[in-house]
């Protein structure tokens, strides 16, 4: 039975959109996605009233289903609104209205068979990268005791690339901000069941971690994922039915875009100078992060910025994935837009981004790095991209010798890691590698400079 305080909200808040959108197509001719999907020619005005049909479950148009399935999230749509309402949200639901023309077990299984297969990911990916000491820093702390200033929620998949979340804890400490940490399959956001339509697995479980935010009493939830910020801040939070919970609120922020807010408290710290030419791969979906970013750089010593000018679109490299062909061109693009300006360095923002593109590293002349590794290296911080090394090495039974002191400690079954590393590290490689095989591991460089 679903879960009536999400569904409800839901349901109400569609009402909402069909009540005030005025069909006027602003949103539609300012989203990034038409031309790639093929719909750019649609009538405006009827795709969205096609969208809205989805929304009240009546007639639509073959353009607004397109449209809704390929929304990769960019936001362009919302400040283009005249009416102040949120086209990204009605796009959302558009899609959750097309997931839910299966039936009820079929959504079912497939939001349980999409949550199993991440957790799967997750587990073996973040132990074949860290002894279980490390691993320990990513576990949801005790929430007894003083309210934190900030809690950090990793999301899931964040942990694949582990790197990244530990120098986000470097740099809060180095920071001084007191925080507690959330994140991993147990505190999901619950979006695997909103996308396949499964309301009651995305109810339970995002509630459950809308909650456990609260414990912490701190004010402030800082998001790294921005699917988790969406889903959260867009689809959970407005019409969460418990939403303060033990008389405690919270409001969730870009863990990017907190620091560069707080870059005051993060300069004194930026002491090494980083004498590289970086060019910043962006995605503009979480308003303000590619800005932020880039004012971070700028305040590393040293450090000189290069604007790439490619096309922005999406939260992740990841919402692209309705259109591959598009998204092999875009970072065949940005690959090529880099190497033509003569960067050392390619830096990323978000981790599922990095899962992408690292490997590229190999057949071209800079390497590719997210961007917190060279704010790292200005403090003196540095954790290895053991995730980029071993999907460098391109070869299944190299990368579980690679990793077999580490399968023993966890306990791992290693034709789960051989089964996990070809379908969750080495496929996920929207655009081929080109050039000779890589070297062999001893002569693939293991240190932060010399990458």
């Amino acid at each position: 039975m679903t879960a009536p305080g999400f569904a409800t909200a839901l349901a109400d808040r569609a009402q909402d959109l069909l009540d005030r959108c005025t069909r006027c197509g602003d949103c539609f001719s300012v989203c990034p996605m038409t031309g790639p999907a093929g719909i750019a020619d649609a009538p405006a005005s009827e795709t969205v009233g096609g969208v809205l049909g989805l929304l009240a479950g009546g007639a639509t148009t073959p353009a607004a289903e397109r449209w809704a399935a390929t929304c990769s999230g960019s936001g362009s749509c919302i400040p283009a609104c005249r009416e102040g309402i949120n086209p990204r949200f009605m796009l959302s639901l558009a899609k959750l209205a097309l997931a839910r023309r299966a039936d009820d077990e079929t959504r079912r299984l497939r939001g349980h068979a999409a949550f199993r297969a991440m957790s799967r990911g997750v587990q073996v990916l973040s132990r074949i990268q860290m002894p279980p000491e490390e691993l320990a820093r990513f576990s949801r702390d005790d929430a007894e005791g003083p309210a934190p200033e900030v809690v950090f929620y990793t999301g899931c998949n964040l942990l694949k690339t582990p790197h990244i979340g530990l120098l986000c804890f470097d740099i809060l400490e180095r920071m001084g901000v007191s925080y507690k940490v959330m994140g991993g399959p147990g505190d999901c956001c619950g979006v695997l069941q909103f996308r396949t339509g499964d309301i009651d697995g995305s109810a339970r479980i995002a509630d459950r971690t809308a909650e456990r935010f609260g414990r912490f009493k701190a004010s402030r939830v800082l998001s790294w994922c921005p699917t988790c910020q969406v889903q959260m801040t867009e689809n959970v939070l407005p019409g969460r039915w418990n939403q303060n919970v033990d008389g405690t609120s919270y409001e969730m922020e870009a863990f990017v875009a907190f620091i560069e807010r707080h870059l005051d408290r993060l300069r004194p710290h930026l002491t090494q100078p980083v004498r590289k030419r970086v060019g910043l791969h962006e995605h503009p979906g979480i308003s303000g992060v590619s800005t932020a970013a880039e004012r971070i750089l700028r305040a590393v010593p040293g450090l000189e910025f290069v604007d790439l000018a490619q096309p922005k679109v999406g939260w992740m490299c990841n919402t692209l994935q309705p259109l591959p062909d598009f998204k092999a061109s875009l970072h065949a693009e940005l690959l090529e837009a880099a190497a033509a300006a003569g960067v050392t360095t390619l830096a990323g923002v978000y981790h599922a981004c990095h899962r992408e593109i690292c490997s590229h590293q190999r057949d071209w002349p800079f390497e590719v790095v997210n961007f917190l590794e060279l704010v790292g290296e200005s403090m003196g911080i540095a954790h290895e991209d053991h995730f980029k090394r071993l999907k460098m090495l391109q070869d299944v039974d190299a990368i579980v010798a690679d990793v077999a002191d580490l399968v023993s400690v966890h306990g791992l079954k290693p034709q789960e890691v051989r089964s996990v590393v070809i379908e969750a590290l080495l496929a996920e490689q929207p655009l081929a590698l080109r050039g000779p095989a890589p070297p062999s591991r001893t002569e693939i460089p293991h240190s932060h400079g010399d990458l």
